[in-house]
C-alpha cells in the first residue's frame, strides 16, 4: 500500500480532530477531569495517537479501531463507553481514512463543517439551558433531602415480618474536633 500524501495525512487528521471533539463521551470525560488535572491535554494527545494508529496499520476493520478507542478511554480517562458511540466513531474515522486515501478530500472536509456546526449548535444549546439547569438541579436536590427523610421515617417503623428489637443505646462520643466517634458495641 501506498503512503497517503501531505494534503490527505493533514486532511484525515482535521478528520480526526473534529470527530473526537465533537464526541459527546470524549468532551464529558474532559469537562469532567475523568482524567486528571491534563485531560484536555490527553483529549489533544489521542488525536495523534488515533492518526498514527491508522498510519501504522493498514486495512483497519471498525471493530479494531472500536477496540483502540475503548482501550484509550478506559487507560486515559478510567471510562468505560457503553453508549454505543464508539461504534459509530470507529466506522466514522474508517469513513474518513478511506476517503482521503482515494482522493475524495471534499466529503471529509464537508463532513468537517458537519461536526464544527453541530458541535456549536450543542454549546449554544448547553448555553441556553444552563439557568434552567441549575434550577432543576436544586429542585432534584431537595427532592433527595424528601426522599432521604422519608427512608429514615420508614426505617424508624416496626418490621411487620418479625420481630422488632429497639436499637441499643448509642455510645457514642464527640471528639473535641466536632466528629462523632461511633464504637462497636461490646458482646
Amino acid at each position: 500500500m501506498a503512503a497517503p500524501s501531505a494534503e490527505p495525512r493533514g486532511l484525515f487528521g482535521q478528520g480526526v480532530e473534529a470527530l473526537l471533539n465533537s464526541w459527546p463521551v470524549l468532551q464529558i470525560a474532559v469537562e469532567n477531569g475523568f482524567g486528571g488535572a491534563y485531560s484536555q491535554e490527553k483529549a489533544e494527545w489521542m488525536v495523534g495517537a488515533v492518526e498514527q494508529y491508522f498510519q501504522s496499520n493498514a486495512d483497519l476493520e471498525p471493530d479494531e479501531v472500536e477496540d483502540f478507542l475503548a482501550e484509550l478511554m478506559n487507560n486515559e480517562f478510567d471510562t468505560m463507553v457503553e453508549d454505543g458511540s464508539l461504534t459509530q466513531v470507529s466506522q466514522q474515522l474508517c469513513l474518513f481514512f478511506r476517503q482521503c486515501q482515494h482522493g475524495d478530500g471534499a466529503a471529509v472536509r464537508e463532513a468537517i463543517v458537519r461536526l464544527a456546526q453541530k458541535k456549536q449548535e450543542a454549546k449554544v444549546v448547553a448555553a441556553k439551558s444552563q439557568p434552567a439547569d441549575q434550577s432543576s438541579s436544586e429542585e432534584e436536590e431537595e427532592d433527595g433531602q424528601e426522599a432521604e427523610a422519608e427512608a429514615m421515617e420508614c426505617s424508624a417503623t416496626p418490621n411487620v415480618n418479625g420481630p422488632t428489637s429497639s436499637p441499643p443505646p448509642s455510645s457514642n462520643t464527640e471528639e473535641e474536633d466536632g466528629w462523632t466517634l461511633v464504637r462497636k458495641k461490646k458482646k
